[in-house]
């Protein structure tokens, strides 16, 4: 059975690295993917989940922590005006830079394993660039300010995936939260057809695309979720994985998605055994399915605990 977990950040703190330093150094991180490939018992490495690195790279402030992972705050665009004049940044912005030279410097390393560069997704960075609480008044109030703006996160992500591309990355994985929390016929027309575009521009045999929603309404969206094309999709804890599998179309991996914070991080060993073996005995008759964490590991997971979740892994 194939376990790819998102692990960047207890493996981090494991090396010594605070999250507030980690998500500013491509050394850290490269240190970090290459450590996953050699030591952990997985089929692939997710990059780093930093939802914050897009945004930042269009001007939206970002507040930092020592301890947790960074968290946009305050509102870039507030009406068509804002969205207008809005410049699209080069792929290279801010920490984008960043993210890309933290790939190339895994791969240099050589560590035997693919290892995916990571995203944000169209809408849910349009999210963070409009504020999320103002992005639902604008679905309903203002939606030809929503495309626009979608148009131009869709530019920014499709340069910007193929940036990390360039740079070695294996595939890219890309979170897009934002839309699992709106009605699935938001979702098919503010989400969908964007991820598609991007879908459309990146992937190939040789660099799949997996993307990630761990929003309460995927299940009811299902079928625009896998019809935009993604290789794989990765699904949050929230989320019923047997039904899912059950939706998606045969040579589209499932992956998912045991609780990232009441079972992994907050949990015990033995429990963690206990949530990955009924995870297993409901999906893993499933060819398509992937046994993975349902969102990114908290930095503050104790060891003990990621290890429980390798040899759980392992015996499932």
């Amino acid at each position: 059975m194939k376990f790819i977990p998102v692990l960047s950040f207890p493996v981090a703190k494991k090396l010594g690295h605070s999250v507030g330093e980690f998500v500013k150094s491509a050394d850290m991180q490269a240190e970090t993917m290459a450590w996953i490939a050699r030591n952990a018992p997985v089929d692939a490495v997710l990059g780093p989940m930093d939802l914050s690195i897009e945004a930042e790279a269009f001007g939206a402030t970002v507040r930092f922590s020592e301890n947790e992972v960074p968290v946009v705050t305050g509102q870039l665009v507030a009406d068509e005006d804002d969205v207008a004049a809005l410049a699209v940044p080069p792929p290279s912005a801010g920490r984008c830079a960043m993210a890309a030279e933290a790939i190339a410097k895994a791969k240099a390393m050589d560590a035997g394993k693919k290892i995916y560069g990571g995203m944000i997704g169209p809408f849910s960075l349009a999210g963070r660039l409009s504020d999320v609480n103002e992005m639902m008044f604008l679905l309903m109030d203002e939606p030809e300010t929503v495309h626009a703006l979608l148009e131009k996160t869709t530019a920014f992500l499709s340069a910007y995936g193929a940036a990390l591309k360039a740079a070695g990355a294996d595939g890219l994985f890309m979170a897009e939260p934002l839309a699992g929390v709106i009605s699935p016929a938001a979702l098919e027309e503010f989400s969908a057809p964007y991820v598609r575009r991007i879908v459309e521009a990146l992937q190939t045999d040789g660099f799949p695309l997996v993307y990630h929603n761990c929003g309460g309404n995927v299940t009811k969206a299902a079928e625009a979720i896998f019809a935009q094309g993604s290789a794989g999709c990765h699904f949050g804890n929230a989320i019923d994985l047997a039904s899912m599998l059950e939706k998606a179309p045969a040579k589209t991996l499932v992956l998912g998605n045991v609780d990232p914070v009441s079972v992994l991080a907050q949990g015990s060993p033995q429990g963690i055994k206990a949530a990955v073996a009924s995870l297993v005995e409901r999906c893993g008759a499933c060819p398509n399915f992937v046994l993975s964490s349902g969102c990114d590991i908290p930095a503050s997971t104790p060891w003990e605990n990621v290890e429980a979740f390798f040899a759980a892994a392992a015996d499932a």
